[in-house]
This record gives structure tokens, C-alpha cells and sequence, in this order.
């Protein structure tokens, strides 16, 4: 009897000391989780009183504790850097950058004020050369803006340039490269939206309120006026123009220049008129919009035996007092002429309509 009271003694001191033990370690792993948590939510606190001490209206500056931030890079006030994002050592960022979880910013790059860059993007490579990113813009999920380009012609250590303005939205998974030689850079303007899985290639140059679909392909050298459209699956040939407020049909392959105001499609894209829907979003007038009417249809649309060749309808238009007063029609007529220069590919195709 004895002997089975100090076993039920023993196993109940046992039990005691393990539930014990249990409350002490489960303390314990609140206590990791605590501070860990707090790691994570909060900035450093060394950059909060940096950032009181100031004295300004600028946001708290935060910096994950999982990012990777070379000591000489530059940043600007009220920047938020998220996790496993990566910052160069000769980054600049501007005031109020942000840069979602896994963003990486390379090489000789300047970032102006207020641009974000979403999860997976990557601006910039440690390349001879620098990219200046103007304010406001967005660069989305995992594109690429910025790197080498993909020209076999590009030599290895040559200075390379990227120069993109101020308040573009450049969505996910697209890429711009920089410039193939040193004496020339790829230019993006303002206000310019590139859709999805778009490429702008090495050398073009881009104004701006353009508006790329997705898909939306640019060889080297190309160059894109403003207020240009180009619908999904638009492919367009190296060294080729689009001029002003020109609208490219979806899937059409640009292999020849498009003059201003036109709008074109096909497999190989051939002109199909003037567009008409964005001259009148733009904010054309009637006048105006008729005007490019008339121009066109005594260019491009030949009635009669003796309406002449393609030079001499254009010098014709050019020569007629209602079209020389009218600043639209002189632009469409000179971006013609433009068109046919030496080392230019000339405009794309036209259907020729007789009376016939």
C-alpha cells in the first residue's frame, strides 16, 4: 500500500514538472514571435528618429529588414523598401519610392520622386552607361527595365543609355532595353502606357501619351511620335515611324512607315484610312477632321484616268489654298514626304480605288 502511494506521488510530481516545463517554453516561443513581429512591421527605429528629427511631412521612411541596401546608395526621404528587395551601390531613389517584396534596383539608376515598382520588377544592370527614371511612374510585376540589349552588335563594355520621363504605367512582365551604342539612348516621353507583356527595344525612342496593348512588339530603332495607339499583337519592324495620333489594328505586322492621323491593319499592315474615333477623342474639330478628309481622298483615293501619280496628288494637295491654311493637312503632308527620305522605309501599302 505504501509503495503504491509514492508511486502516485512520484508520477504526479512528474507530470507537474513537465507541464511546467511546457508553460515556460510555449512563454518563450511568444516572446521569438513577439519580437519578431515587430522586426517586421516596424522600421528601424534609428530611421524613425531620423526621420521626426526632420521635422518635415514626409512619410516614416521603412526598410525591411530582409532587403539589401549597399551602403553607398542614395535614398530619398519616406521611401518604403519591402523584403528581399535589392538596392545597388550607385541607386539613387527619389523622394517616397516604394518598392514591393522582391524588387531589385541595379547599376548607375536614378529614380525620381514617387515611382513604385511592384513585386519582381527589375530596373537597371551593372552596366557602363546610366538610366534616369523621371517621377511617378510605375514599373509592374516583374518587368524589366533597363538591362542589355538584345543587339548582337552591341560590344561588350560600351556605355549604354535609358532615359524615361515622368508618370508612365509600364505593367507586368514588360521589358525595355537600353541603347545599343554609345552615342544614342533609348527614350521614353510621358504619360505613356505599356501594357502587358510589351517590349521596346534597344535604341527606340517613344513621346508622349502613347498607349501600347499588350503584346505590343518594338524593334531597334523604331520611333514613336505621340498619342499613338497600337491595339494587342502589334508588331513593328526596326527602324520604322509611327507618326502622331495614328491607331495600329491588333496583330498587324508594321513593316513600312505610318504617316500621321492614319490608321492601319493587316498581316502586313496596309493603311485602311484616317482615324477618325481618335482624332475626335483628341479633341479635333470638325473642321479639321473634314479637312484631313479631303487631303486624304485626293491622295490616297484616285478617281479617273487623269488624276495622276501618287507625287503629283500630294503636290497638288500641297499646292491647293483650303488645304495650305489648314495646320493638320500640311502635317499629314509632310510627314508623307518625311516618310520618303533616304534611310527611311517609306509608308505602308495602300488600296488604290479607281472609278473604274
Amino acid at each position: 500500500m505504501q509503495q503504491s502511494t509514492l508511486q502516485s506521488r512520484v508520477y504526479r510530481d512528474s507530470h507537474r514538472r513537465r507541464r511546467q516545463r511546457a508553460d515556460v517554453f510555449a512563454l518563450q516561443s511568444l516572446q521569438v514571435t513577439f519580437f519578431l513581429s515587430a522586426a517586421i512591421l516596424s522600421p528601424p527605429l534609428s530611421q524613425n528618429v531620423a526621420q521626426e528629427n526632420r521635422g518635415d511631412n514626409c512619410s516614416p521612411t521603412f526598410i525591411h529588414p530582409t532587403a539589401i541596401i549597399h551602403p553607398n546608395a542614395t535614398l530619398g526621404q519616406g521611401v518604403s523598401i519591402g523584403p528581399f528587395c535589392t538596392i545597388g551601390s550607385s541607386v539613387k531613389l527619389g523622394n517616397a519610392c516604394k518598392l514591393y517584396p522582391g524588387s531589385h534596383v541595379f547599376g548607375n539608376t536614378q529614380l525620381g520622386d514617387n515611382c513604385i515598382l511592384m513585386a519582381g520588377a527589375v530596373v537597371g544592370d551593372d552596366l557602363p552607361g546610366d538610366i534616369v527614371i523621371g517621377s511617378n511612374n510605375v514599373i509592374g510585376h516583374h518587368a524589366v527595365v533597363g538591362i542589355k540589349c538584345q543587339d548582337l552588335k552591341y560590344k561588350t563594355g560600351d556605355e549604354c543609355f535609358l532615359d524615361i520621363g515622368d508618370n508612365n504605367e509600364i505593367r507586368e512582365y514588360s521589358s525595355i532595353h537600353r541603347s545599343s551604342k554609345p552615342d544614342d539612348k533609348t527614350v521614353i516621353g510621358h504619360n505613356n502606357l505599356v501594357m502587358g507583356s510589351c517590349h521596346i527595344a534597344h535604341d527606340c525612342r517613344v513621346g508622349d501619351n502613347n498607349i501600347f496593348a499588350n503584346n505590343t512588339l518594338l524593334a531597334g530603332h523604331v520611333v514613336v511620335e505621340d498619342c499613338v495607339h497600337t491595339a494587342g499583337a502589334t508588331v513593328v519592324h526596326q527602324h520604322c515611324r509611327l507618326g502622331s495620333f495614328c491607331f495600329i489594328g491588333g496583330g498587324s505586322v508594321v513593316s513600312r512607315d505610318v504617316p500621321k492621323f492614319m490608321m492601319v491593319s493587316g498581316e502586313r499592315a496596309e493603311l485602311r484610312g484616317l482615324n477618325l474615333e481618335g482624332l475626335r477623342r483628341r479633341g479635333f474639330s470638325v473642321k479639321e477632321i473634314k479637312s484631313l478628309r479631303a487631303a486624304f481622298r485626293k491622295i490616297f483615293m484616285a478617281i479617273g484616268a487623269d488624276s495622276g501619280g501618287f507625287e503629283s496628288r500630294l503636290a497638288e494637295v500641297e499646292q491647293r489654298e483650303e488645304f495650305a491654311q489648314v495646320p493638320v493637312v500640311c502635317s499629314l503632308v509632310q510627314s508623307i514626304h518625311d516618310s520618303f527620305q533616304e534611310n527611311r522605309r517609306g509608308i505602308c501599302k495602300y488600296r488604290h480605288w479607281s472609278g473604274s
